[in-house]
């Protein structure tokens, strides 16, 4: 029995924009991305530059959850060059450990 998510928040075209990010999922680098809001249902499919990723795995995690291998899946070494980018991205958000964030894994079709 799969777990029911809440209601998305916004929409999958809303998921990878950043360029670097778009280079790094089509090149295999970016596997997941973490949001605030639920983007993504299981099963939807991303198109980034004509290539197509479907999203195999959505669920929640807290930031002081994640481990240096979780953000490896986002394309960085470790969580503190994850944490400083997030944060660069986010003036003025805080890094707080108990906040929850949605994780979206996907793969290339």
């Amino acid at each position: 029995m799969s777990e029911v998510l809440a209601p998305k928040t916004c929409t999958i075209e809303r998921l990878v924009t950043v360029d670097e990010d778009v280079k790094k999922v089509i090149s295999g680098e970016k596997t997941a991305t973490r949001r605030n809001g639920r983007y993504a249902d299981i099963g939807e499919i991303m198109e980034l530059q004509g290539h197509k990723f479907e999203v195999h795995k959505v669920y929640q995690q807290s930031l002081g959850e994640l481990t240096d291998e979780a953000v490896q899946a986002e394309g960085f070494e470790n969580v503190e060059s994850y944490k400083n980018y997030i944060l660069g991205m986010h003036a003025g958000m805080p890094w707080l450990p108990h906040m929850k964030v949605w994780v979206h894994e996907f793969r290339a079709l």
